[in-house]
């Protein structure tokens, strides 16, 4: 579950185990008006990493999810889920202090972003 930081990881407070693997169908997002969802696509060796965003200009507030795989009908796929983000431009951070890029979330859409040097396989 996405939280928000004003700090960098790492950090010690601790967080919630990491869910099981989710099965098609079962993630929701939470979409419409201002608010949209942003999917970051990995491979299976980024299971577990802490993805941070944050907006482009001004709020230094870090929202984060982890890597999860999601098993699908015909494949399993592995990525971070961030619902809802208020409309705007997001930083995704690589590491606490080096940008992986910068994307665009509208309300009431799914922004999808395939992470730098992801290896998948259908």
């Amino acid at each position: 579950m996405p939280h928000p930081h004003t700090h960098p990881h790492p950090h010690t407070h601790p967080h919630a185990p990491l869910p099981d693997p989710s099965r098609e169908g079962s993630v929701v997002l939470e979409i419409g008006g201002s608010l949209g969802a942003l999917i970051i696509h990995t491979g299976p060796a980024e299971d577990g990493l802490e993805i941070e965003v944050s907006p482009t200009a001004g709020d230094p507030v870090r929202t984060h999810a982890a890597v999860r795989p999601r098993h699908l009908a015909r494949h399993t796929a592995h990525c971070a889920v961030i619902s809802p983000l208020p409309e705007g431009e997001y930083t995704l951070w690589r590491t606490a202090d080096t940008p992986e890029a910068t994307v665009s979330v509208r309300g009431g859409e799914v922004t999808e972003y395939r992470w730098s040097g992801a290896r998948t396989t259908p």
